[in-house]
């Protein structure tokens, strides 16, 4: 449910930015934009509620959100999206694994022995 909750916060962060731009055209989607931002802040605390870390869940809600809000704004805005901008991507969300793996490697390491 924690990563259901992680999805639901990343769609609706995602689906304000992008409402945020439209609403330059369409003032209607600034009730979108408001929405949006409450619904995933308080996603975003229930995933935190249910145990997972803070830097791993803003880590993975920033970099979907920055991902998918890129490749998005290319198809609904016609925006520019280039090699850098796809590389860049690609260090972000690595960026993030490593942090997701590093939170759990301190987890399995047994406790040092004294002696």
């Amino acid at each position: 449910m924690t990563w259901l909750y992680l999805a639901c916060a990343i769609l609706s962060e995602v689906a304000a930015t992008l409402s945020l731009k439209g609403s330059a055209t369409v003032p209607a989607l600034y009730v979108v934009v408001v929405l949006g931002y409450l619904g995933a802040f308080a996603f975003l605390t229930a995933v935190l509620k249910r145990g997972m870390g803070l830097g791993v869940a803003y880590g993975i809600w920033g970099a979907a959100g920055v991902a998918l809000t890129a490749c998005l704004s290319t198809l609904l805005f016609s925006e520019a999206f280039t090699v850098a901008m796809g590389i860049g991507l690609v260090f972000v969300i690595a960026g993030v694994l490593l942090v997701e793996t590093g939170s759990h490697a301190g987890e399995a390491d047994p406790a040092p022995s004294g002696g």
